[in-house]
């Protein structure tokens, strides 16, 4: 569920997580795990307000930092973009706070909802394309979402991002941990 009342159009950080249908272990198969990266990877193409930062594509889902860089219906200012993240985090948590219940929860084009919706559906009739199983389910409906309100989140989210594939023998999506 996203955050009710949040302005999920504006500039800032986001975490996602998307897992598989079922925790199916789609992705342990290289084909399918590298036909998701390379679609994650063309986002900023089909979003150009969308910028990516840390990502990994596990056995059974996903986690990736989502950067919202253009301005929200207007009302955030677009922010400059580093390799390792933004230029001033202060500026993004006052737009933060001055547009959190400035509408109510509805998916609007450019929103966080929208770019994680276009890029499953487009994994979906790829992956698909690729296994012959037209229409079936990939994702499991929906996706969890952290709004990174400050580097300090920031640093730790790239940390468990960059950590997430040494530790799949214990991660509570492993079917078998």
């Amino acid at each position: 569920m996203r955050l009710t009342g949040y302005d999920y159009t504006q500039a800032g950080a986001y975490f996602v997580t998307l897992v598989t249908h079922q925790r199916e272990l789609l992705f342990a198969d290289p084909i399918l795990r590298r036909a998701v990266e390379t679609l994650w990877q063309a986002i900023p193409k089909h979003s150009p307000a969308v910028a990516l930062d840390e990502y990994v594509v596990m056995p059974n889902h996903m986690h990736g930092v989502l950067w919202i860089t253009g301005a929200g219906r207007g009302e955030a200012l677009a922010h400059a973009i580093q390799p390792t993240g933004i230029v001033s985090m202060s500026d993004i948590l006052a737009d933060m706070h001055s547009t959190a219940n400035a509408s109510p929860l509805r998916m609007l084009p450019g929103s966080l909802s929208a770019v994680v919706g276009n890029f499953k559906s487009i994994t979906t009739r790829r992956l698909n394309r690729i296994r012959r199983t037209p229409g079936e389910v990939v994702w499991q409906r929906s996706f969890h979402d952290r709004i990174i309100r400050n580097e300090r989140e920031l640093a730790a989210i790239r940390q468990y991002i960059r950590d997430n594939p040494a530790n799949w023998e214990i991660d509570s999506e492993n079917p078998q941990s």
